[in-house]
């Protein structure tokens, strides 16, 4: 796919991420830095769906008009002219939770804030699994001296039960899905490049594999060089499409751990990517450092997601 097909829908956004196809045609998506869920309409017009504290993160549809939020709780900052990264927990950092946005009023609540006696740290990403319930993956936090494992967790969406499914994730979890029939989670790890499997067996179990595996998954793919991994999405036919950060590439990667195809995007860090459109063939992937959203034809037509 040439990147010549590429075109951007809006621009000037605070380090968008968690792009989420909605009915209408229009996209919702978080701009992180700006602390707020916008939605971005088929002509580029921006509009706000609710001002969050914090730093909201990954998105997805949820039940009843609403959108199901990670917070990481807060970011610093580096910036300068046409350019804009995170760099560690920011100095008000506020906790991480699951939240919940009602899309009509804009009104946020908050779902999870902790697993137990654990709290949340920096929720990153997440899918529904049509069952009630939803996976979401936990970044940790960086800071200058020491930065938090990552882990893998499910939730209830009624608000009911939440359990800690992986742990620890060393290089962080970040991007999450469910394949087409239900019976695999795949976890990106953002600092070494490792994209990981785990056997669902049923709400919050994973069948674990042995040492010398850190968290029970078993390894799907190394991503070869310097590369990093954020946000992922499913398709129809089971690949797993991944936002790598550093070469600026959005790739494939079959259910085998196959690399399929590579992508290369105009930024170093595309950081997510979902699929929209009547036939869920086109990809909207967020350019987050330059703060744009773009779109573009896909060779295989998207996983359609619970509530889509």
């Amino acid at each position: 796919m040439p990147t010549k097909e590429l075109r951007i829908l809006a621009e000037g956004l605070r380090f968008p991420e968690g792009p989420v196809a909605l009915p209408d045609g229009s996209i919702a998506l978080v701009e992180v830095g700006g602390g707020r869920v916008t939605r971005i309409a088929p002509d580029g017009t921006k509009s706000t769906i609710a001002e969050v504290t914090g730093a909201p993160n990954g998105l997805a549809l949820g039940p009843d008009n609403t959108l199901i939020l990670c917070n990481n709780g807060g970011f610093s900052w580096h910036e300068e002219p046409g350019f804009l990264r995170p760099t560690g927990q920011s100095a008000d950092y506020s906790g991480g939770r699951i939240e919940v946005i009602d899309i009509a009023s804009g009104r946020v609540r908050t779902l999870y804030d902790r697993c137990g006696d654990h709290t949340l740290k920096g929720p990153n990403d997440l899918q529904l699994d049509g069952k009630g319930g939803f996976w979401f993956s936990d970044l940790g936090k960086v800071r200058a001296r020491d930065r938090d494992h990552g882990a893998v967790y499910w939730a209830a969406l009624d608000g009911s039960a939440i359990v800690e499914a992986a742990h620890p994730i060393p290089g962080g979890a970040n991007g999450i899905g469910i394949s087409p029939e239900g019976e695999t989670l795949y976890v990106a790890e953002t600092e070494t490049g490792r994209l990981w499997g785990f056997d669902i067996l049923g709400p919050g179990k994973l069948r674990k594999a042995p040492w010398p595996s850190p968290h029970g998954g078993h390894l799907l793919c190394q991503f070869p060089g310097f590369r990093r991994l954020d946000s992922l999405a499913i398709t129809a036919q089971g690949n797993i499409v991944v936002a790598t950060l550093v070469s600026g590439e959005i790739t494939t990667v079959s259910p085998a751990g196959e690399i399929l195809d590579v992508v290369p995007m105009p930024e170093p860090m595309p950081t997510n990517i979902c699929f929209g459109g009547s036939d869920l063939r086109t990809a909207f992937i967020t350019l987050s450092t330059t703060g744009r959203l773009a779109a573009m034809p896909w060779r295989e037509a998207g996983l359609h997601l619970p509530f889509g």
